[in-house]
C-alpha cells in the first residue's frame, strides 16, 4: 500500500475558487498602480546569492532558500563539495556549494535593475511589481513559505508628491475591494525628534524597537523595555506622553506642534506631515 502524497510544511495547493478571487485582488490592484502611473515590472525567482546578502545579512543567511549548484554530484568536485558543506555547517557561505538564491522580497531585485539599466531609464522612475517571494521561515498560522508581494515605488525623487501617491494606492486600492482600512505612516524625523527631546538622541534604535511593539505587547511593557535599553524615568515619562498623543489627525499635529516646538528636527518632521495631509485632501478633490 502507497503513502498518500504530501506537501512541504508551510505550502499549500489553490484551488480555481481560490484563485480566481487572488485574480481578481491582484488584477484590481494592478488597475490601481497602473491608473498612478506605475510601469509593471518582473524580475527573476532566482538571484545571486552575493546581491540577496548585500542586503539582509544575517537574517537572510537564515531565510532566504539557496540553490546547490550544478555538478556537486560529479566525482571530480567530491573534495570540493565536501570542504564547501563543512564551511556551510560552521554558519559561512561557500560559492562552491551555492551561487544563486530564490528572491526574498521584490525590493533588492528592483533595485538590482534599476543598477543595470541605468542609462536607459527615465527618472523619476515608478514601478509596480506583482510576483511571487519565498522565504524559509518557520510556517505559522496563515503563514506561508511561498507567497505573492505587491510593490510600488518610485526612484530618482525625493518629493513628498510620491509619499501623497502612495498614501492615495492605498486607499484606492482597499476601496475598490470593499476593505476598511485604517492607513498608518510613520516619520523617521518625528522619531529623531523624540530622541533629541527625550535626552536619547544616540537611543534612537533602542527607543524605535522598543515602541514597534506596542500593539503587541501594549504600553506598560514597552515603557518597561524602554527602562531595560537604559533610559531613565524623565526620558521614559517623554516617550510615554508622545505614544498617549491622539485624536483626529489635526488634533495630533497640534500636540505634535507643541511636543517638538524646541526641536528643529521635529519642526522639519512636522511641516512634511502637515504637506503631506494637505496633499492628501488636494489629491482628493482632484479625483472626485
Amino acid at each position: 500500500m502507497s503513502n498518500k502524497p504530501s506537501l512541504p510544511q508551510g505550502t499549500r495547493d489553490f484551488g480555481p475558487a481560490v484563485v480566481r478571487k487572488r485574480q481578481y485582488i491582484l488584477n484590481t490592484i494592478r488597475q490601481v498602480f497602473e491608473l498612478y502611473g506605475f510601469q509593471p515590472l518582473e524580475t527573476p525567482a532566482m538571484e545571486q546569492l552575493e546581491t540577496l546578502m548585500g542586503k539582509y545579512g544575517e537574517e537572510g543567511d537564515k531565510l532566504i532558500f539557496k540553490i546547490l549548484n550544478n555538478g556537486l554530484a560529479d566525482p571530480k568536485n567530491k573534495d570540493k563539495a565536501v570542504a564547501a558543506f563543512d564551511r556551510v555547517l560552521q554558519g559561512k557561505n561557500d560559492a562552491g556549494l551555492t551561487e544563486r538564491a530564490l528572491r526574498y522580497d521584490l525590493t533588492i531585485p528592483f533595485a538590482r535593475y534599476v543598477a543595470m539599466n541605468h542609462g536607459q531609464l527615465v527618472f523619476p522612475f515608478k514601478r509596480y511589481q506583482v510576483q511571487p517571494v519565498w522565504r524559509a521561515d518557520r510556517p505559522q498560522k496563515g503563514r506561508y513559505r511561498e507567497f505573492y508581494q505587491c510593490d510600488a515605488d518610485v526612484v530618482g525623487s525625493y518629493s513628498l508628491v510620491n509619499e501623497v501617491e502612495l498614501a492615495s494606492i492605498y486607499r484606492e486600492a482597499f476601496f475598490r475591494l470593499g476593505v476598511p482600512v485604517e492607513i498608518r505612516v510613520n516619520n523617521r524625523k518625528i522619531l529623531a525628534a523624540l530622541a533629541e527631546v527625550c535626552g536619547g538622541a544616540d537611543k534612537m534604535v533602542d527607543i524605535t524597537v522598543a515602541i514597534d511593539k506596542l500593539d503587541k505587547i501594549g504600553l506598560e511593557k514597552v515603557k518597561a523595555e524602554l527602562a531595560e535599553r537604559g533610559l531613565g524615568l524623565d526620558q521614559v515619562a517623554a516617550i510615554e506622553k508622545f505614544l498617549l498623543i491622539d485624536g483626529a489627525n489635526e488634533e495630533k499635529l497640534g500636540a505634535l506642534k507643541a511636543l517638538f516646538a524646541g526641536s528643529a528636527t521635529g519642526l522639519k518632521g512636522w511641516r512634511s506631515w502637515r504637506r503631506f495631509l494637505d496633499g492628501l485632501v488636494v489629491l482628493t478633490l482632484l479625483s472626485t
